[in-house]
């Protein structure tokens, strides 16, 4: 996936902004972060999902799905391969 799917996807989601945070762009509704692009570099994104579903995209490709690090990634939050867009 490239990063400009990523950010189209995540556009998508009905009220969705797109915002930047540390420094990356981000994606929220109501809000609330589900979505960032470029973390924790620019070869990934991070997509919130609950923890059955990180455990099924991760089973199904884990060199695309991983869990982030440490207790955001036990409670679902995965990142997501991407390359740059052209």
């Amino acid at each position: 996936m490239t990063s400009d799917t990523f950010r189209r996807l995540a556009l998508t989601m009905p009220e969705t902004l797109e915002v930047g945070h540390m420094g990356h762009p981000d994606f929220r509704v109501g809000g609330k972060i589900f979505a960032t692009l470029g973390y924790p570099d620019e070869r990934w994104g991070m997509v919130k999902l609950t923890p059955e579903q990180q455990e099924a995209f991760v089973a199904a490709d884990p060199a695309v799905y991983a869990p982030v690090q440490g207790g955001w990634g036990q409670r679902g939050a995965s990142n997501v391969a991407v390359r740059r867009s052209r």
